[in-house]
């Protein structure tokens, strides 16, 4: 069976979508030395992200161990996480 998903760095909390990801799905993400169980939430498109594990409102997202944005609402472990629910450091300030 064909990896689902990608995580490049232990301390992300996303992993990048390696094909279309399927609601309701079942995907296993190896984080580090460890495996993590994820169930897909909703539809997600290949090259998106999926989140590992919930990520509260104003939260780090971390992809390749670096943060790309701020969540803008609580994500669930298994949501697509893009720019529907990410903001990014280019328009943080813009956010007061």
């Amino acid at each position: 069976m064909s990896q689902a998903v990608i995580v490049v760095d232990e301390n992300d909390n996303v992993a990048t979508a390696l094909r279309a990801l399927e609601e309701g799905e079942s995907i296993q993400a190896a984080v580090g030395d460890r495996a993590v169980g994820i169930t897909v939430r909703q539809a997600i498109p290949f090259g998106h992200k999926v989140a590992l594990r919930d990520i509260q409102t104003g939260q780090s997202v971390i992809k390749y161990g670096e943060e790309i944005g701020l969540a803008t609402c609580k994500i669930l472990s298994g949501q697509h996480t893009h720019v529907h629910n990410v903001v990014g450091p280019e328009r943080r300030e813009n956010r007061a």
